[in-house]
């Protein structure tokens, strides 16, 4: 099959991102006298955006819930550390996946629209694709904040095919999550999954996406 416009989630598909990520949790946790959490549960809580994360982490370790995290008086406080931090990791422990570079390459050559799809903050991630030397790549990028709604949600998808004057068959979503799986559903796309990223620490094959393929250089076969 040959596609028009192809849509990549960032964290676990194109980037590992969970070492720095982890890095960054630990060290505004260390700011506020709160023990470390471990790279699984880090791992585990990917998905939801990087805010999102942090919660898990502090309801973790605080032992409360996660609403009560989110009304805590000190959680602004405690994510705008957390913000300063990450930028400073962003690049550190992170590494693109194997033929990343080159098969974006090879379907920007092709006239294919690429697209990065991802729940993270744009702010966070303008820094992890720029630290890499990604953006370049990309005919858009649409984050978690980017349009008031965030996966699965398929807004950022059904905006981006609007703007680029495309139908849903003739789209495809490349993910690692069950997140990235009812992305693509509801919008009506296909969708390819990876094995190698988080999915909240469960098989990507449970989510049933249409294939899993090894990486994403199986989109230039």
């Amino acid at each position: 099959m040959s596609f028009g416009a192809i849509f990549f989630d960032l964290d676990g598909t194109l980037v590992e991102t969970a070492p720095e990520i982890a890095d960054a949790v630990n060290d505004t946790l260390r700011d506020f006298q709160r023990p470390a959490v471990s790279q699984r549960q880090v791992d585990d809580w990917i998905g939801h955006g990087t805010r999102e994360l942090l919660v898990q982490a502090l309801a973790f370790t605080d032992r409360c819930t996660t609403q009560a995290v989110r009304e805590s008086a000190q959680f602004a406080r405690i994510e705008q550390a957390f913000g300063a931090h990450y930028r400073q990791r962003c690049g550190t422990r992170s590494r693109l996946y194997p033929r990343v570079r080159e098969t974006l390459q090879g379907l920007r050559s092709q006239g294919v629209r690429l697209v990065v799809l991802t729940n993270k903050e744009s702010r966070y991630t303008e820094v992890v694709l720029d630290a890499h030397g990604l953006t370049p790549l990309f005919d858009r990028v649409v984050s978690g904040d980017t349009l008031g709604a965030k996966k699965p949600d398929p807004v950022g998808i059904v905006d981006s095919l609007h703007r680029f004057g495309l139908g849903p068959r003739s789209a495809l979503m490349v993910g690692d999550s069950s997140i990235d799986v009812n992305t693509a559903r509801k919008a009506g796309v296909a969708v390819w999954a990876v094995p190698y990223g988080y999915n909240m620490g469960q098989p990507i094959e449970q989510a049933r996406p249409d294939r899993v393929i090894p990486d994403i250089s199986a989109l230039l076969a």
